[in-house]
């Protein structure tokens, strides 16, 4: 795997280098990684990196511009910004990011977005099936304060609403912020079934239910009495749907 550091700080290179060095020993992983201080030495390299950490402030060419060009030239570069901006997260996802890391962040934080990283390579690398290729994983962003937060949706397990704050409770920890459960469930689309009013429930990480309660991988969630038999129709048809696929959970 080709992995390439950009950053104008030798000093975070080193760090980073370091702490995926660590990473990549654990995991067994095969690896090169390079280190460069411009986007104009990503830029000028003759092949496409697998795995590229880009530092978005930069003197001469930025990380933003450097990632268009990238996409321009159709290179399948995995991407993830490593920052200590968080305005940029919306322009991050429109050059197709896989994860935008805003600095501080904890070795478990960069642990989790590299590995889940090196699952995207695996699968990347898997030989044609003559299937069309999978769409990136959709992505659902919520403003914290000043702080954007992007979340991949695959990875909520459920959400719940309280005084106009909503939980979403994912695969990475719970995340709170200000909002609907109405308008969450039309951003998070089929796949996704309101159980109650406060309580919209990840039809994936359903493990087992009753008329008043739905456990899942992680918590339990609420059912309704009105909304029971429209939740077990739609977990029907979304099991019959993966077991046809040839998926099971």
């Amino acid at each position: 795997m080709q992995i390439v550091i950009c950053d104008d700080d030798r000093k975070i290179q080193e760090i980073l280098r370091n702490k995926i060095e660590k990473i990549c020993r654990e995991a067994g992983l095969e690896h090169q990684i390079l280190c460069c201080s411009s986007g104009e030495e990503v830029l000028s390299a003759k092949e496409a990196p697998d795995l590229l950490f880009l530092d978005i402030q930069m003197p001469d060419r930025n990380g933003m511009d450097v990632a268009q060009e990238l996409r321009r030239r159709k290179w399948r570069t995995i991407l993830i910004f490593v920052t200590a901006l968080a305005e940029y997260v919306y322009d991050a996802f429109d050059v197709g990011a896989f994860h935008y890391l805003v600095k501080p962040f904890e070795d478990a934080k960069l642990s989790r977005v590299f590995r889940t990283a090196v699952e995207e390579y695996e699968r990347r690398c898997q030989p044609e099936t003559g299937q069309e290729e999978a769409e990136p994983p959709k992505m659902l962003l919520i403003r914290q304060g000043a702080v954007s937060l992007a979340v991949p949706v695959d990875s909520i397990i459920y959400a719940e609403v309280f005084n106009r704050k909503v939980t979403l409770h994912t695969l990475d920890g719970d995340k709170e912020y200000y909002g609907k459960l109405t308008e969450l469930s039309e951003q998070v689309g089929e796949g996704f079934y309101r159980t109650h009013r406060a309580y919209l429930v990840n039809l994936a990480y359903v493990e087992k239910y009753d008329a008043t309660t739905i456990w899942l991988e992680q918590g339990t969630a609420l059912v309704s009495k009105k909304q029971f038999a429209g939740f077990v129709k739609q977990y029907m048809r979304y099991i019959s749907r993966r077991g046809a696929a040839g998926w099971i959970r």
